[in-house]
């Protein structure tokens, strides 16, 4: 029995004469992500994509899990291919789709007819396949608008496909498509959900965090790399840069006015964040920052950040509240890794009673301290790059 997996792309479809470039990089994730499990043929055709094990004993399963995270994948199945003969159709068809109706109670045949120079026409094709699934199946029962199980016959170029119900892909762009980003990474529940965010836009991440130890710990940065190692299973690999922030953190603590000193530590971030991300060809950062979530993200405290900033500032969950990050952290696989009772910078020398209405110039004549160029030089070229996988399946890109 040969099986493949069929694939359904989104948007590609809308980019007209652009779509070729980028099937092309939805095929080379498509491989990234299934490499490891065997050998595969891939081939591209009529708006699918259909991946071809060469082995029999392709692990399917493992296959259509991986694929369920890949950017670009409107929605896939796994189907059987036969000869394009009506015979070897109502043969094959009853017996690969037996574990599904089985458990079914009702059922509707569709058929797609891609391949004009077939004998048969789409209504006969579904007449037929139903005739014979009835036989098979005397439990069953057709209900063509709520069916328990839709069984589709596909006649293509290269073949006859049968399948069941289609499986939803993660929609979006492939990464790869929408350039490279930085986001800046803290152990919190929002900014995993902002890296995934921009990812299923096509955008290939880079991510910054900020250490401060001893204020924080390796237990902490570890959390960090275990979110990342989530957001990879989507975005694929990730270059990870950490940032030595200690004594840029105690000199702002000791120097500026307390109710500006998590405003001003932000400053920094954009500033150190926009360096690396230019060294590393970025083209914006990425915040997990939201609207009147914390006094560092009212309007006013926002448009202060941003200004220390030297590329645009990506920030897709801006107009979200906490529970519906909350739901895509709990999608992803990031939210209890997220409440791990680890401190990140962010909570280190939070003020009392932060500025939430600041004044710009007031915040730019505090943050010019004793040595702050020279702690951001410092800060910069004591940076840190390692690359974050989201599962053991070699290093290819």
């Amino acid at each position: 029995m040969k099986q493949v997996i069929l694939i359904k792309n989104g948007e590609i479809a809308l980019k007209g004469l652009n779509r070729a470039s980028f099937e092309a990089v939805l095929i080379k994730n498509i491989k990234h992500a299934l490499c490891g499990l065997g050998e595969i043929r891939v081939q591209r055709a009529q708006s699918t994509i259909t991946v071809e094990p060469v082995a029999e004993e392709y692990d399917m399963d493992e296959a259509q899990e991986r694929l369920r995270r890949v950017f670009g994948i409107a929605a896939f199945s796994c189907a059987v291919v036969v000869p394009k003969e009506l015979d070897a159709i109502l043969q094959q068809a009853p017996v690969y789709l037996c574990p599904e109706l089985t458990a079914a109670k009702t059922f509707k045949v569709n058929a797609k007819r891609a391949d004009k120079r077939f004998a048969y026409t789409s209504p006969q094709i579904c007449a037929k396949t139903g005739e014979a699934l009835l036989q098979a199946y005397p439990h069953l029962r057709v209900d063509v608008h709520h069916p328990d199980v839709t069984v589709t016959v596909e006649i293509r170029d290269f073949g006859a496909y049968i399948h069941a119900d289609q499986l939803p892909g993660a929609g979006g762009m492939p990464v790869g498509t929408g350039g490279k980003a930085a986001v800046l990474i803290s152990g919190g529940i929002d900014s995993p959900v902002a890296a995934y965010m921009m990812a299923k836009r096509g955008i290939r991440l880079t991510a910054i965090h900020f250490a401060s130890p001893p204020y924080t710990s390796q237990r902490a940065e570890l959390k960090v790399r275990q979110l990342l190692g989530e957001v990879a299973k989507y975005a694929g690999p990730i270059r990870f840069a950490i940032v030595p922030f200690t004594e840029m953190q105690e000199q702002i603590a000791r120097q500026c006015p307390e109710d500006l000193t998590t405003l001003i530590m932000r400053r920094y971030m954009m500033k150190i964040a926009s360096r690396l991300a230019k060294q590393q060809e970025c083209e914006a950062l990425i915040t997990g920052e939201s609207i009147g979530q914390v006094a560092s993200q009212t309007m006013k405290a926002l448009a202060v950040t941003e200004d220390a900033a030297e590329l645009p500032v990506f920030r897709p969950l801006i107009g979200m509240d906490k529970q519906e990050i909350i739901q895509v952290s709990r999608k992803i696989g990031t939210f209890e890794i997220s409440i791990q009772p680890f401190e990140d910078c962010c909570t280190v020398f939070t003020p009392k009673h932060p500025r939430t209405r600041p004044k710009l110039e007031a915040v730019r004549q505090a943050e010019q301290f004793e040595n702050c160029d020279l702690l951001l030089e410092q800060a910069i070229a004591g940076t840190t790059f390692d690359k974050i996988y989201g599962q053991e399946r070699g290093t290819a890109e």
